[in-house]
């Protein structure tokens, strides 16, 4: 991100509806089913979808089965597809599958402990949200999410699945300052009038989520911006894995490699070392040794360890950059075997991730999320081990500017409707 006095910065988020997060999680689904009886099945699994037709490709080596259109089914059904009316529905929806066994020149390498591919990964994280997360992809994710829960529990009766959002921060001298503005879309039905949706969706989703502080009479909101959202969907838009690589990540902040993550086995390092990079880029600003880190992984192709790993800090390290590699090579194992033991990734936590993002998220299963670390990382740079983590999600060195992302936002808004 820029370093400029001031500037804007807006990343976008959408809803576990939206066409291309329904072949994520369809993709994930299918990944933890096979997970759940085989944690050693290698997938790499694609899906397609589009009105009225759902289409499932790739490679996958496995001791068991899975019923792939079933989990497709039950996965749209979840979703919250259920009505002919939407153009796409779970029971209705054709499904197509395409799936063949892994290449077993890809296997020689994996066998052996190396990497599922050659590639570069990056992972990030800053201190400006509790999360350590870019404010602005935090809170679009956080508007997607509201949008998505009084669709789910009743609140509001009108709302179909699709949905997306977009958050605009000022920043002042690479601080946020106030939101510049915020972007709604969401997929509704045919009755309700756009100025009751508007009123609605104020109320319930940006006033339920967005920090008082952060808003002022100058920010913009655009709620529906057309007028209306009544074709959503596979119906309207055809939806593909892993065309939401920059959702899933930091919206737009820092580098991405360009792999996408869902419906790939943790061999896979475009999703293993994206996990990991994470967790060490947390790892290294939640220890105070910079407020903002970049870490960037690279591989070969059945190799075990990296062949190269970089730190940049955008001039905010408290070190140097060279030194915070060392600190990483000392204190974390990042050859894929490694990475998968450390961070439990032979696990059916996948399909979770598939919506509102892969970061950012203290839950169970998140496990590059955890600062277990942060002690081990001070020492090895020579610091003394204080500021401790007091556990997952803790912040040592949390502004208190943003207190308000910890102490109200997401908080529920009174039903309507």
């Amino acid at each position: 991100m820029t370093t400029k006095p001031h500037h804007l910065f807006t990343s976008e988020s959408v809803t576990e509806g939206h066409p291309d997060k329904i072949a994520d999680q369809i993709s994930d689904a299918i990944l933890d089913a096979i997970l759940k009886d085989d944690p050693q099945g290698r997938v790499a699994c694609e899906t397609l979808v589009t009105t009225g037709l759902t289409v499932v490709a790739g490679e996958v080596t496995t001791s068991c089965y899975v019923e792939i259109p079933k989990i497709v089914r039950e996965t749209i059904h979840q979703i919250g597809y259920n009505d002919p009316d939407f153009g796409y529905h779970w029971e209705n929806s054709g499904v197509l599958t395409a799936v063949q066994g892994q290449s077993p020149d890809i296997a020689l390498g994996v066998d052996a402990g190396g990497a599922g591919d050659q590639g570069m990964m990056f992972g990030y994280a800053t201190h400006e949200t509790p999360e350590y997360m870019p404010m602005p992809i935090l809170l679009s994710h956080k508007l997607a999410r509201r949008l998505a829960e009084i669709r789910k529990d009743g609140t509001v009766n009108y709302l179909r699945p699709d949905g997306k959002s977009q958050v605009t921060i000022e920043y002042h001298d690479g601080k946020p300052a106030r939101v510049e503005a915020i972007v709604l879309g969401a997929h509704h039905g045919p009755k309700v009038t756009t100025p009751t949706l508007r009123a609605d969706l104020k109320a319930l989703v940006i006033e339920a989520v967005i920090p008082k502080h952060l808003m002022d009479k100058k920010t913009k909101v655009f709620i529906n911006a057309t007028g209306r959202f009544e074709v959503g969907g596979p119906m309207a838009d055809t939806g593909v894995t892993g065309r939401k690589i920059i959702v899933d990540t930091y919206g737009g902040v820092g580098r991405h490699g360009g792999g996408a993550f869902s419906g790939k086995d943790p061999t896979k390092v475009d999703r293993s070392a994206s996990y990991a990079a994470r967790w060490v880029a947390k790892t290294v600003v939640a220890a105070g040794l910079a407020d903002r880190c970049e870490i960037q992984l690279a591989y070969v192709i059945g190799v075990r360890d990296p062949v190269s790993i970089m730190a940049t800090t955008f001039g905010t390290g408290k070190v140097s950059d060279d030194a915070i590699v060392r600190a990483i090579r000392e204190v974390f194992d990042l050859t894929p075997s490694g990475i998968i033991r450390d961070l439990k990734l032979r696990r059916p936590i996948f399909t979770k991730t598939a919506a509102y993002g892969h970061f950012g998220r203290n839950e169970p299963g998140f496990t590059w999320e955890e600062l277990d670390r942060v002690d081990a990382v001070r020492r090895a740079v020579g610091w003394p081990a204080k500021h401790r983590a007091a556990g997952n999600g803790s912040r040592p060195h949390a502004p208190a500017a943003h207190a308000a992302l910890r102490h109200g936002s997401g908080q529920a808004a009174p039903s309507r409707r």
